[in-house]
């Protein structure tokens, strides 16, 4: 079983930027493609990027150009830099991994 642990969240102003992370523990494989998702009130959860393990990254259209995934396959890390935030990033962020999900981390993006 894996647990994944997401932390970065928060309160910044459109334009800003925030640095997601999610530590993943208990039957990890490296192996494994890593991904981070976003759901908004109402709103369907969206995938937003994924990284491979050898560090293949894939986007959304609405966050290529402003939002980094990135892994630290030695401390079971996932990252993701956003950058030029809007309101419309405002969401609960979700890592994904080995069909694990994290409990969540918000962020909130004002105008």
């Amino acid at each position: 079983q894996v647990q994944l642990v997401e932390s970065g969240g928060g309160l910044v102003q459109a334009g800003g930027s925030l640095r997601l992370s999610c530590v993943a523990s208990g039957r990890v494989f490296g192996s494994v493609t890593m991904a981070w998702y976003r759901q908004a009130p109402g709103k369907q959860r969206e995938l937003v990027a994924t990284v491979s393990f050898s560090g293949v990254t894939n986007y959304a259209d609405s966050v290529k150009g402003r939002f980094t995934i990135s892994r630290d396959n030695a401390k079971n890390t996932v990252y993701l830099q956003m950058n030029d935030l809007k309101s419309e990033d405002s969401s609960v962020y979700y890592c994904h991994y080995a069909n694990a999900w994290g409990q969540g981390t918000q962020v909130t993006v004002s105008s």
